[in-house]
């Protein structure tokens, strides 16, 4: 958990990944900054400060998703993203608007889990130990028929109840397991059989019946035990999951991550911009539309949800809206929604500096992620700094020309240029491919010179 980072260093812990957009950054790093010091007042007035929601506006491909899932991935906060054309009023074909919270609350559940195994690990892999040996002990005892021999050491343990006979017996045996010399023995485990799986085919809006039911059957059908036979590398992963599952309490796991999901939950709603109706408009998707955003409306502005977990409160979830709004404004929303989002920041396009620094500067650049790619046949490929400018300055061109996609332009760019290499890069393992202006050139010819192809294929 980074929750109390400033917002100067969240600001540059997002710069290692997103270029430029300033403006954003600083919003959503005060915004993350408000929670933490929310937390830190008295109980009485921490539950009337409720979280300043945000409308971020721009063209696709500028960083604005990245941002917010950057941004939850930096604070440890559980973060769901969801499209809102995926919503659709009660009535219409779609999903419940409500469903998004259940949807975070299953994450929330699942990072709190992850949390609790890795801190119980180092107790579920010596108990996992334990039961391998105990199944590993008396077969060796008894000298069991494996299709791989015990050791000579350990072939015939003498019949001589001796004191200390099974303890050494058992420590050879631990010693031998950890040096990875019984891993391909062949033991006998009992294993959980899981209940059969039913599918409930729910109605729109009701969603969360069929994992309602599931549940329901799971415990009518207990998990029943079966005794299979497997190697022993194998016995000790289903030993240890197993352990694991024992000692992770969900009653604790489920009242952890709700608590998570109502004081730091983040909902970033994508196209917001799609569910504005058109003003005057009276019939036809319109109504659809801005059916969505009153369904909305109780949620953004704080209601309880019903989730197989418990009853969450939304008060306290922070909202990040985003959109193009090419064909709306955000003035087109129903004016109860906007007042839910009072903060808004406007993400500008990117310029051709911005794109040369997005192939270069950060930790997951394209530039990084096709070297390694090609790397894996042998093949050696650098990128000159000339070659990187001239396909920053055709990225801008083309997003002036066709319709402006941002950085994502960049991908088809680039795998316009490399398409052939990557083709016939492991028949040249232990080549040095250099990618310079020129060759850059080359594989962008046809598409510059046909203002049509260019549409097409970029």
């Amino acid at each position: 958990m980074h929750a109390s980072l400033t917002p100067r260093e969240i600001v540059s812990e997002l710069d290692k990944y997103i270029i430029g957009q300033k403006d954003a950054k600083r919003m959503v790093a005060i915004a993350m900054r408000n929670r933490w010091r929310r937390q830190q007042i008295d109980p009485e007035l921490r539950d009337e400060i409720a979280p300043k929601n945000i409308i971020m506006i721009g063209p696709t491909g500028v960083g604005k998703t990245e941002i917010a899932r950057r941004l939850a991935k930096l604070s440890g906060s559980p973060f769901f993203k969801v499209e809102a054309t995926k919503f659709t009023e009660v009535g219409y074909v779609g999903r419940d608007v409500e469903s998004m919270v259940r949807d975070l609350m299953e994450i929330g559940v699942n990072l709190v889990r992850k949390e609790e195994q890795d801190r119980v690990a180092a107790k579920a892999e010596k108990a996992a130990e334990e039961r391998l040996l105990d199944v590993l002990l008396p077969e060796s005892q008894r000298g069991g028929e494996s299709p791989i021999p015990m050791p000579a050491a350990l072939e015939a343990p003498t019949p001589t109840p001796a004191a200390d006979g099974p303890v050494s017996t058992r420590e050879k045996l631990r010693k031998l397991w950890r040096e990875g010399k019984l891993d391909d023995r062949i033991v006998p485990v009992e294993v959980s059989v899981p209940a059969p799986q039913v599918e409930i085919m729910s109605m729109p809006g009701m969603e969360d019946m069929g994992s309602q039911f599931k549940d329901m059957f799971s415990k009518v059908f207990p998990q029943r035990k079966k005794t299979r036979n497997m190697r022993v590398r194998d016995a000790y992963e289903v030993l240890l999951q197993e352990e694991t599952d024992r000692l992770v309490d969900m009653d604790k796991v489920s009242e952890t991550a709700k608590e998570r999901v109502e004081q730091t939950g983040i909902i970033f709603i994508d196209e917001i911009d799609k569910i504005c109706g058109k003003q005057g408009g009276g019939s036809g998707p319109d109504v659809s539309r801005e059916g969505v955003q009153r369904d909305l409306l109780p949620v953004v502005e704080g209601c309880v949800v019903n989730t197989k977990y418990g009853m969450v409160k939304t008060d306290h979830i922070l909202f990040i809206a985003a959109g193009a709004f090419h064909f709306s404004k955000p003035s087109d929303l129903v004016p109860e929604l906007q007042g839910r989002f009072p903060l808004r920041v406007e993400l500008r396009a990117l310029t051709a500096e911005d794109f040369y620094r997005i192939l270069t500067e950060p930790q997951n650049a394209l530039t990084v992620q096709y070297t390694a790619l090609i790397g894996t046949e042998g093949v050696t490929l650098t990128f000159t700094d000339e070659a990187l400018r001239e396909v920053a300055e055709f990225a801008r061109k083309v997003n002036e020309e066709t319709e402006n996609i941002g950085a994502r332009r960049l991908y088809t760019i680039m795998e316009r240029i490399l398409s052939d290499l990557s083709f016939s890069a492991s028949d040249q393992g232990g080549q040095s491919v250099v990618v310079d202006p020129a060759y850059v050139r080359d594989k962008l010819t046809d598409v510059a010179e046909d203002r049509d192809l260019s549409r097409y294929i970029l």
